[in-house]
C-alpha cells in the first residue's frame, strides 16, 4: 500500500513546499520559515518511506534500515517546525521562543536517544515495507523512545492548533487551525497502531494485520494538516469565487422583483453601463428600495397590519416576518396602482426592516423576493385581479 500512499502523500508535501516558498520573498519571519521546514521535513519522510527509495538509501550508506531512522527523525522534527509555527502565531517572538526552548530540548534529546538505540536494532535485515512492526517486535526500546517525542509533539500542535483557533484573526486561518486539530485523533490512530506494535511483540506476535489502517491514518493526518497549513493562503481565492457565484443567484432572484416594482416606478432606473456582477447586483438593490419609497404613496397601513398577523399566524419571525410584510406591501401598492385606487393614509416609511450593510441588505431582499413571488400571505393580501410577474434573462 505504501508503493501508493507514501508517494501521494510526499507529492503533496512537496507541492505546499513550493507553494508556500514563494512567500519568503516578502516574508521572513519564523513562522513561515518553520512553516516550510515542516513542509520539507514531510516530504522527505514521505518520500524515504517508500519501499523503493528506501532500499536504496540504505544500500548506498551500507547501514541496515538507515531509511527508517532518518524518515522517523524527520517526523520529529517536522511535529517541531509546526509547534514553532503556533507558537509563533499565538505569541510574540520573544515569548513564542522562549517557549519553544523546552518543547526543542526534549526533541533533542528524543533524537539522540533513537540514533543511540538504532544501531542496536539494524541485525534483522532490510525492512523496507514493515520497518515499524518489525522494530517494535524486536527492539521496543527505541520504538516507545520514538512513540513518546511524536505522541508528545503531536497532542501539543493539536492543543496549540485548537487554543489559538478560537482567537485567530481571519476566518480562513481559523478554518486551518481547526484542520490541524481535528488531524489528532487520525495520528492517535497511528500512534495506537504503533504501541500496538509493540504489545504484540511481547506477545510474541506481530502488529501486520492493521498496519495498512495505521498507513492510512497517518497519510490522511498529513494531508489533512498540509490543507489546513496553506488553506489561510488560497481559502480567500475560494472566498472570492463563491462570492461572484452567490452575486450571480442573489442577481437571478432579484431581477423579477426588480422588474415588477421598477415597471411602476421607471424613472428610478440607471443605466449602469458595462460592469461586473457586483455593481449590477448593488444597482439593483438600490434601485428596488428606491422604487418602494415611489410606491409608498400607494401603500395601505392596513395591508401591513394584516400581513404581519398572516404572517405571525403561519410561524414566521424576525427577518422571514418582516420580508413578507414588505413584499405583501409592494404587491398591493403595485396592485392599488394599476387600478389607480390612491389610500386616503400611507404608512411614513415602506420598511419593515433596515439592513445595516450591502451583503445584510440583499439577504433580506432575498427573502421580500422569494416571499413576493411564493408566499400566501402575499396572495390572500390581493383583491382578486390576477397578479403577474414578468421575468428577466440572467445576465452575460
Amino acid at each position: 500500500m505504501n508503493n501508493y500512499l507514501y508517494p501521494t502523500a510526499a507529492a503533496i508535501s512537496l507541492l505546499a513546499f513550493f507553494y508556500k516558498l514563494r512567500v519568503l520573498r516578502t516574508d521572513h519571519s519564523p513562522t513561515q520559515i518553520a512553516l516550510l521546514g515542516n513542509f520539507f521535513f514531510l516530504t522527505i519522510t514521505f518520500t524515504i518511506s517508500t519501499p523503493p527509495v528506501w532500499v536504496e538509501i540504505s544500500q548506498a550508506a551500507d547501514i541496515v534500515n538507515l531509511s527508517g531512522l532518518l524518515s522517523q527523525s524527520t517526523v520529529i522534527l517536522s511535529a517541531a517546525c509546526q509547534q514553532l509555527v503556533l507558537l509563533h502565531l499565538s505569541h510574540e517572538r520573544r515569548i513564542a521562543w522562549r517557549k519553544s526552548v523546552p518543547r526543542l530540548v526534549f526533541l533533542a534529546v528524543i533524537l539522540i536517544t533513537m540514533v543511540t538505540l538504532f544501531w542496536a536494532a539494524s541485525s534483522f535485515g532490510e525492512r523496507p515495507t514493515d520497518f515499524a512492526v518489525t522494530n517494535a517486535r524486536y527492539y521496543p526500546a527505541y520504538m516507545i523512545v520514538y512513540l513518546t517525542g511524536h505522541t508528545v509533539n503531536q497532542v501539543d500542535v493539536g492543543i496549540l492548533g485548537w487554543r489559538y483557533a478560537k482567537v485567530a484573526p481571519t476566518p480562513w486561518l481559523r478554518r486551518g487551525l481547526i484542520l490541524i486539530a481535528l488531524s489528532l485523533p487520525l495520528q492517535l490512530f497511528y500512534i495506537g497502531s504503533r504501541y500496538a506494535d509493540v504489545v504484540a511483540g511481547l506477545l510474541e506476535t506481530t502488529g501486520h494485520g492493521w498496519e495498512p489502517a495505521a498507513q492510512i491514518g497517518v497519510a490522511l493526518s498529513t494531508v489533512t494538516k498540509t490543507i489546513g497549513w496553506t488553506i489561510p493562503d488560497w481559502g480567500r481565492h475560494v472566498s472570492r469565487a463563491w462570492a461572484w457565484i452567490d452575486y450571480r443567484r442573489a442577481y437571478r432572484q432579484l431581477a423579477p422583483l426588480h422588474a415588477q416594482v421598477t415597471s411602476h416606478a421607471p424613472d428610478v432606473v440607471l443605466n449602469p453601463g458595462d460592469v461586473d456582477i457586483r455593481t449590477r447586483l448593488y444597482r439593483l438593490v438600490v434601485e428596488i428600495r428606491d422604487a418602494q419609497w415611489r410606491l409608498r404613496t400607494w401603500m395601505r397601513p392596513a395591508v401591513a397590519e394584516e400581513a404581519q398577523q398572516q404572517a405571525v399566524a403561519a410561524g414566521l419571525r424576525d427577518e422571514e416576518l418582516a420580508a413578507t410584510v414588505e413584499a405583501a406591501q409592494l404587491a398591493a401598492a403595485m396592485q392599488a396602482k394599476d387600478q389607480g385606487i390612491r389610500p386616503a393614509e400611507y404608512p411614513s416609511s415602506p420598511l419593515a426592516a433596515e439592513p445595516q450593510d450591502l451583503a445584510a441588505e440583499i439577504a433580506f431582499q432575498r427573502k421580500v423576493a422569494a416571499a413576493f413571488d411564493a408566499s400566501p400571505v402575499v396572495a390572500a393580501v390581493l383583491t382578486p385581479t390576477v397578479h403577474s410577474r414578468p421575468t428577466t434573462q440572467e445576465p452575460t
